[in-house]
């Protein structure tokens, strides 16, 4: 397989996370030990903020009219599309139950689980639209207890927009706080939450690292790293659209990857030229995490054919996939290993990232070649039953009785001998016991 690269990564996306793991584990042992009153000390001292943690329904009501009804109007249609798209995939589950042999009746059940945790990022931008990703789809699922939680970002509390979204898709209780100490509180059941079953949602390496720290404790969606995206585009790509969209996911920091795949050198050149100045015409912030990125993590690779594109992609496994080339049904049925599929110009990551529907709850760092992003699934707990006729049993407890004893597990097998001799007594039955003992 050859591979041009027509610009390669200048950064590494491997930095050293030692620091982060023991802030994070001295973080998370202090809060267990002090409780309630640890973990408002590091909301005072980290989030800059002394206000209510928990906002009140007048707090929400506050918050609500200071939203305006345009935005209120783009919150509840992104809401409509991102509930609709949760119950399909709900609908899409069945609870099964089958007579796997006659007399022997097996399962499954969907439950969801009891209470979740919805992290909302706050920071540099109020990311609304992952309230609703997070909070439309635990309601869906049927979550009897839904926490969002989001840091304040001024002495007022949590953006007036997160807040407003939250309500809307259904968060029983809102938290206003951020980092290590929310996932923490949620996760011990602090200020009179009940303790989360699941936590989920992004976050900085801090909020991902304790999620990492305490899942087993609880269920988390997925461990993020930073966002990234790759774009294949061929010779019938719009050179401005493919700049725009890289520039777009740069924007979301100076460590997130961008890559752009090709068969055609024109257009990756072409890409090359208009980038920097895209990025050069973004407002401040914006334009320093495009830059940044761009510069030390974006990378333009020449291949010489789709199928080498294909294979190129699935190796790199991205979080966000666009196609911009002929034949989509191709790469919709050719392409394996991605977070969240975009196909045709028509369609964008920021569409996704917002509005369209499909959750924006992605795996990144490659870990798309083994799983995919948040969803109803999450919520559920896929579990099994089963139950048996007494003939049922005559043939599954002669061969759990021999399996068991090839294994050299006694215990068992006597679970299975005691049966067939109380339902059919006088009956014999090669069960898999040495001679002497058979006899």
């Amino acid at each position: 397989m050859t591979r041009t690269y027509l610009k390669s990564t200048t950064g590494t996306t491997c930095a050293d996370t030692s620091p982060v793991t023991a802030t994070v584990r001295d973080m998370l042992a202090g809060i267990e030990t002090g409780g309630e009153d640890r973990a408002l000390q590091f909301a005072r001292r980290l989030d800059g903020y002394d206000g209510p943690v928990l906002v009140s329904d007048d707090d929400r009501a506050r918050a609500a009219a200071q939203v305006g009804q345009r935005e209120k109007d783009d919150i509840r249609y992104a809401y409509d599309n991102i509930r609709r798209f949760a119950e399909a995939q709900r609908d899409a589950m069945h609870e099964v139950e089958i007579e796997i042999v006659p007399g022997l009746v097996a399962g499954q059940r969907m439950i969801p689980v009891r209470a979740a945790g919805c992290y909302v990022p706050g920071g540099r931008y109020a990311h609304v639209a992952s309230a609703m990703m997070t909070v439309t789809t635990a309601k869906v699922a049927g979550v009897a207890h839904i926490t969002a939680c989001s840091p304040p970002r001024e002495p007022g509390g949590i953006a007036p927009a997160v807040v407003y979204a939250a309500g809307l898709c259904g968060a029983d209780r809102i938290l206003a706080m951020g980092g290590v100490q929310a996932v923490a509180a949620m996760a011990h059941g602090f200020f009179g939450l009940p303790r989360a079953d699941i936590i989920v949602g992004p976050g900085n390496q801090y909020v991902a690292e304790a999620k990492r720290l305490l899942f087993g404790q609880m269920g988390i969606d997925l461990l993020a790293g930073p966002t990234d995206s790759l774009i294949l585009a061929d010779a019938g790509a719009d050179a401005a659209i493919v700049a725009a969209d890289l520039v777009g996911q740069a924007e979301h920091g100076g460590n997130s990857p961008v890559w752009l795949v090709t068969d055609h050198q024109p257009l990756a050149e072409a890409v090359l030229a208009q980038v920097p100045r895209l990025i050069a015409d973004l407002p401040d912030l914006n334009r320093c995490n495009a830059h940044a990125a761009w510069r030390d993590h974006a990378e333009v690779i020449l291949c010489d054919s789709r199928e080498e594109m294909a294979a190129t992609s699935d190796d790199y496994a991205p979080e966000h996939l666009t196609v911009q080339a002929n034949d989509l049904p191709w790469w919709l049925d050719r392409l394996q290993c991605y977070g969240s599929l975009f196909l045709g110009e028509e369609t964008t990551v920021a569409f996704g990232d917002k509005a369209s529907g499909p959750n924006h709850v992605l795996p990144t760092s490659g870990s798309a070649r083994y799983t995919g992003g948040l969803s109803v699934h999450k919520y559920m707990k896929l579990v099994t039953w089963q139950r048996a006729t007494r003939q049922g049993t005559r043939r599954v407890a002669e061969a759990t009785a021999r399996l068991s004893r090839l294994e050299g597990m006694e215990g068992h097998a006597r679970t299975a001998d005691i049966r067939l001799a109380k339902y059919f007594p006088g009956e014999s039955f090669d069960l898999g016991l040495p001679q002497a003992a058979a006899e």
